[in-house]
């Protein structure tokens, strides 16, 4: 498969696994509603951030959605869009590197972007995610009115590249709309309700559906050159027994299958343009954002239909939701509304002065937006979050201040690349496809001195947690000599130095 090149791409590629994991610090004056939710606003730098979220989310979240500067060369208050070509694709890249290991198998991601970057980040998306998980690049809408003082034609439109973390993912239906239902009608008074009458002819040719049908008026018709019927003439018999024919009122109309409204799916598939009638543009974005924060200072934010559109295809109640690129705050505030769980993080004071009060009013039942659409009426709550410490520090010790369940949840990250779901009470931290792994650390075992009990003896092996099989034990130093190591089917590593960074 062909790969994007730029400057610099080597470092790129490497960048995340250069970033240190960081502690995330829970600021409660901040946060809002709900203490027991599960509702994350972080702020800060959005690759150290999704760093700090994988010893507890890899391949948890259901949907992805992100906004991320477009590098159109104009400069916004809160975040710098004018990046140069390269820059901007290598700050991309070890991002959705990042998103890419935050993804459930069953999960979807969706990018929003202009036509600056859009066929650049197609390429960069194939080669991270695998170009046949494409799900679509879908077309939106964003404006109504030409721009009339454009140099060569008026863009009115943003894409949004939607990939499949693995191909079992599905999309969700969307709902019929009352205008779909009024295509139905009943003029023969049917017992089943009403219908539409659809081509009863079809393109792909069997000479055994190639014949003549005698019309209730006794005119004789075939079916249209190059085509033949939909069934043959037992099966239309038994068609026309269940009423199921129409021929028009006259009885002189060429056949056509009654589809009733009864037996349709109960939605739709999406297609891959939305316009602004069904899902809002930039000027409904700019002004839900002035009503609920009364600033207009971000120059693109989303409408909530828009998101809504993207939420509903992509996740079902109870779904985590991502958004490195939080703005505005708009995706936190859908989700919310829509009754999923969420991450947003986002850079800078706006996420106190924007993405905070936004949510704050959507807790307390704001009605803007898709509100009134959902029935919100408030409830919630959110947690606060800003990044803290590294877990290293710059000679690659581990800090003083990282505690065992700390430690444990990103050593287990990094053995089994999947979550630690629930923080041990003890030195075993977990066991994953047969193997136990140990971690002595920071008084575990009970120790009046935190750092006695990290040293592997014999006597300290005894008393931990039997496990009859391969195990990993992480401690200080170990006092057992090889042979004792292998007949007690041990591998261990040594803090900090066997600490993988990643």
């Amino acid at each position: 498969m062909p790969l994007l090149n730029w400057l610099n791409k080597d470092k790129a590629v490497q960048a995340g696994d250069k970033v240190p994991y960081r502690l995330l610090e829970a600021v409660p004056e901040l946060s809002y509603g709900d203490v027991d939710t599960e509702n994350m606003l972080i702020q800060g730098d959005n690759l150290e951030a999704l760093k700090a979220l994988l010893p507890y989310y890899a391949g948890k979240v259901k949907c992805i959605y992100i906004d991320p500067p477009y590098n159109t060369k104009s400069a916004f208050e809160h975040y710098d869009d004018n990046l140069e070509h390269s820059k901007w694709l290598s700050m991309m890249y070890p991002r959705l590197e990042l998103l890419r290991e935050l993804l459930a198998e069953d999960g979807s991601i969706w990018v929003s972007i202009d036509d600056h970057e859009g066929h650049y980040l197609k390429v960069m998306m194939d080669e991270v995610f695998g170009r046949k998980n494409f799900v679509a690049n879908v077309i939106w809408e964003k404006k109504y009115s030409p721009q009339n003082d454009a140099k060569w034609l008026s863009d009115s439109h943003d894409h949004i590249h939607a990939y499949a973390n693995k191909e079992i993912w599905r999309p969700n239906l969307l709902p019929r709309s009352e205008a779909m239902n009024k295509r139905y009608k009943n003029p023969d008074n049917d017992p089943r309700g009403s219908w539409k009458a659809s081509d009863f002819s079809v393109k792909t040719y069997n000479k055994n559906n190639d014949y003549t049908i005698t019309l209730p008026s006794g005119r004789r018709v075939k079916p249209p050159t190059s085509r033949c019927w939909g069934s043959n003439e037992e099966k239309l018999a038994s068609l026309i027994k269940d009423n199921r024919i129409w021929f028009g009122k006259t009885g002189d109309n060429v056949p056509s299958v009654k589809k009733f409204l009864s037996e349709v799916k109960d939605g739709s598939v999406s297609k891959t343009i939305w316009n602004r009638i069904d899902v809002d543009d930039n000027q409904k974005a700019k002004r839900e954002v002035k009503e609920l924060l009364l600033s207009s200072t971000f120059g693109t934010p989303k409408p909530e239909r828009l998101i809504q559109r993207v939420l509903h295809i992509a996740t079902n109640k109870g779904d985590l939701i991502l958004d490195s690129f939080l703005g505005s705050g708009t995706t936190a505030a859908v989700a919310h509304k829509m009754g999923r769980r969420y991450i947003g993080i986002e850079m800078g004071e706006h996420a106190e002065t924007h993405c905070a009060p936004r949510l704050q009013k959507v807790i307390d039942g704001e009605q803007g937006g898709i509100s009134k659409a959902v029935n919100w009426q408030g409830g919630g709550g959110f947690r606060f979050y800003r990044l803290g410490q590294s877990i290293f520090d710059a000679q690659g010790q581990i800090c003083k201040d990282i505690d065992f369940n700390t430690l444990a949840a990103h050593i287990w990250y990094l053995e089994s690349k999947t979550p630690l779901l629930k923080a041990p009470d003890s030195p075993l931290v977990g066991i994953h496809q047969g193997v136990a792994y140990y971690l002595l650390y920071n008084g575990i075992l009970g120790d009046k001195r935190p750092h006695g009990g990290n040293v592997l003896t014999s006597k300290l092996l005894a008393n931990l947690p039997a496990f009859d099989g391969p195990k990993v034990i992480y401690g200080e130093t170990t006092r057992m000599g090889a042979s004792r190591l292998e007949e007690h089917r041990i591998t261990f590593k040594q803090t900090p130095y066997d600490i993988k960074v990643r």
